[in-house]
């Protein structure tokens, strides 16, 4: 039972209370406490009743005046870090200094209200971030990480909506044109008749491998001559390449097991990659032999000394292209959405397209069908016409009756 006694201030009298909390782990014993600055006994009885009753359910958590947001997440990217890739790591800070922090980073946590966190969202918003859902889920993260250190009961994100934008549901027909990222099967081979005539070989041979296999940048640059398979005719994309400015270059292990996957490839793919690797390269295994590390030549796509290429060596590359040629805009994620496109073209199933791609989540995979390619909205409608013009075609009750005459 909690006890009650009165305390002078400067300003009056007060009431206080002491009560015993959740009993200590390590002692066996309840840890005493108290609550101060009730104006009346009344007052400090009802408090110290809803103590009691919270510290019965087990759901007491004793009040945190001073933890703020930032140190909250200072703790949980602390506890994360060490389970988490370098890529990861860069993405999260990086999300956290640019927009969550100073937003959230000096206010109490407990302070913190569902209204706040809404006038938050709503600002982003209203900002314009395509990716709002994706900081509320950090920030909820920080707040169910709060309620598990025991420094907040609830969380003030729950609850929280995300306004939908005018421009998520109006889309005027030149701005769908413009915010198109895939070509169609006549822009690829424009592209890549220039690549041809006009390009090394080995940017050749990169980007039409970009487009026959949906390979992520991460991947196609991590690949070594072990990867292809050329009697069995598949690729093997299991690792992604990753800079960090401390360490370098390194290859991780691709995120998902979806991720790791072995696709198949066509035969034109498949002379390209010979040729690469068994012709142009052997000026850079001469160069490598010379510098005594034939350790080095192990990517596919290199520079001279062995090492793999730029992360950013392709958009550069793509953005020069379609600016003198003046091509339609895409990026290079851009021609991995080209091989989905076409591949639901040729027929292919959104089972087939998602295993291919490597898609952990089919709604990953759906996202791509919903903008397909021009020819394949074109061959939908026509087989509808085709279907309802058919005079040949007989139903299954037009059979019933025919029987049952």
């Amino acid at each position: 039972m909690a006890s009650f006694q009165k305390y002078m201030t400067k300003d009056g009298q007060r009431w206080m209370y002491k009560y015993y909390g959740a009993v200590d782990p390590v002692t066996g014993k309840k840890k005493p406490s108290s609550k101060r600055g009730f104006m009346t006994k009344k007052e400090a009885q009802l408090h110290a009743a809803q103590t009691e009753k919270e510290i019965a359910e087990g759901t007491f958590v004793k009040e945190d005046t001073t933890t703020t947001f930032e140190q909250v997440y200072e703790l949980w990217y602390a506890t994360n870090k060490p389970s988490w890739k370098p890529p990861t790591r860069k993405a999260v800070k990086s999300k956290f200094d640019a927009q969550l922090l100073p937003r959230f980073k000096n206010a109490i946590v407990k302070n913190i209200t569902k209204s706040f966190c809404q006038d938050v969202i709503n600002k982003m918003a209203e900002e314009g971030f395509k990716t709002v859902d994706n900081y509320k889920m950090y920030a909820n993260q920080i707040f169910e990480f709060a309620i598990e250190k025991e420094i907040i009961v609830k969380n003030p994100m729950d609850g929280v909506k995300i306004p939908i934008r005018e421009d998520q549901y109006i889309v005027e027909e030149s701005e769908e044109e413009e915010e198109r990222n895939y070509w169609e099967k006549a822009e690829i081979k424009k592209f890549l008749d220039i690549m041809k005539k006009d390009y090394p070989f080995m940017d050749y041979c990169m980007f039409h491998l970009f487009i026959y296999s949906g390979a992520r940048k991460g991947e196609l640059l991590d690949l070594r001559h072990s990867d292809v398979d050329f009697k069995n005719k598949t690729l093997r994309l299991k690792k992604t390449l990753y800079y960090d400015k401390d360490n370098g270059y390194m290859s991780l292990t691709s995120k998902t097991p979806a991720s790791r996957r072995l696709i198949s490839l066509d035969d034109t793919t498949l002379g390209l990659l010979r040729k690469l690797i068994t012709e142009e390269n052997k000026s850079k295994i001469v160069h490598i032999r010379q510098q005594d590390n034939p350790n080095k030549n192990k990517f596919i796509f290199s520079r001279k000394n062995g090492d793999p290429l730029r992360l950013a060596y392709p958009n550069d590359k793509l953005d020069e292209i379609i600016r003198i040629y003046s091509l339609h805009h895409i990026t290079v994620h851009g021609l991995r959405h080209t091989h989905a496109s076409l591949l639901f073209e040729a027929g292919a199933t959104i089972k087939e397209v998602q295993e291919r791609l490597g898609h952990s989540d089919i709604r990953m995979t759906m996202n791509i069908y919903t903008h397909v390619t021009r020819t394949v909205k074109e061959l939908t409608a026509s087989r509808f016409e085709k279907f309802m013009e058919s005079e040949d075609e007989v139903t299954e009750l037009e059979v019933v009756e025919n029987e049952q005459s």
